[in-house]
């Protein structure tokens, strides 16, 4: 998948979507592209801020919105290195546990980063995670060309 400076392999051809959301104080357009394969939904969303000093809090306000998606109030951290990334105190890669709106049990593997004022949510969720493909997925973010 590229597009707004990004690129990511993906194991299945995305799908596009977008719509506004609401990420800390403003609603902005949110962008994603996602796919499922081998029992697992794979994503990627990106949004523009515009205003480089509300990037922290959309970070923030993406991981909140992925452990309450989940209903996980725990995270546990996880190594985050992306190519050409802005570096941000709020970037991070993080693996919950939870259930989905149906009650099954879910795993999940989110990274939030950004580039200049675009921020980043890669993610890949599904019953049971594969950490190899997980791995792999997460290392191969870039930004910036």
């Amino acid at each position: 998948m590229e597009g707004r400076e990004a690129a990511v392999l993906l194991p299945c051809k995305p799908s596009a979507h977008a719509r506004q959301v609401r990420l800390g104080e403003d609603s902005v357009k949110l962008t994603l592209q996602a796919c499922q394969a081998a029992g697992m939904t794979w994503g990627m969303a990106s949004a523009d801020v515009v205003d480089p000093t509300r990037v922290g809090a959309a970070l923030q306000a993406l991981r909140e919105a992925s452990a309450g998606n989940l209903g996980s109030p725990t995270e546990a951290a996880l190594p985050l290195k992306v190519a050409g990334a802005t570096p941000q105190a709020a970037s991070g890669r993080a693996a919950y546990a939870g259930r989905r709106p149906d009650g099954q049990p879910v795993q999940a593997q989110v990274a939030v980063f950004s580039h200049g004022t675009v921020v980043y949510q890669a993610t890949v969720i599904g019953e049971r995670l594969s950490a190899e493909a997980a791995d792999t997925f997460f290392g191969s973010l870039r930004l910036g060309g």
